[in-house]
């Protein structure tokens, strides 16, 4: 007996990537840092659980959000495409577009939102939503969340470990991946609003 659910590896392995590269929590350890210095404390579960229900709901209720302003998805999503481009310039070119409030405490504000569920995951998530299954971008979320949770769990490990040189590497290769998604995102979107 075989249950379609719609899962596609491929799906949830490109989705988890995009996110991943979106959400930059290895691009965010400084912040988390420093935020653990200021206030000794960061509430890692708490942030975790509430970034996943924010995700989780605005990929269930973003569309029916757009359609009360009056806006398609193929818009919506070559506006994320713009967003993702913008957050893969400050990647790979080490500019500061985003993320310039500084946050005062290590509670659910600055951690889930809008530091993990931000903008820029917001509009991915639209964006996938208009390219892939459901079932696949809830599982690229919990992924995502997964290892959002262990970062925040050991940041003052991971830091040691890749030291800061390590940390700018990565955050360039994601940034040159996520630039090429935007050009995707973007190419494939125009064709459905130009028809």
């Amino acid at each position: 007996m075989e249950f379609d659910l719609g899962f596609n590896i491929k799906e949830i392995v490109t989705a988890t990537l995009i996110l991943f590269a979106v959400i930059d929590i290895v691009g965010s350890i400084p912040v988390i840092i420093d935020l653990r210095k200021k206030v000794g404390h960061i509430e890692s579960e708490k942030a975790s659980l509430v970034a996943i229900i924010i995700m989780i709901l605005f990929l269930f209720i973003g569309n029916e959000i757009l359609l009360l302003i009056g806006i398609d998805v193929n818009s919506f999503a070559v506006a994320g495409a713009f967003i993702l481009l913008f957050l893969a310039f400050e990647m790979v070119l080490g500019i500061e577009l985003f993320k310039d409030d500084s946050p005062k405490t290590a509670s659910v504000v600055p951690l889930a939102f809008p530091l993990i569920a931000g903008a820029g995951t917001m509009t991915t998530i639209l964006s996938l939503k208009a390219e892939y299954q459901t079932i696949n971008i809830i599982v690229a979320i919990v992924i995502n969340m997964i290892f959002v949770y262990g970062v925040l769990k050991s940041s003052g490990k991971i830091e040691k470990f890749f030291g800061k040189g390590g940390i700018a590497i990565i955050r360039k290769v994601f940034g040159i991946i996520l630039l090429a998604i935007a050009v995707k995102l973007f190419a494939t979107n125009i064709q459905g609003l130009l028809h």
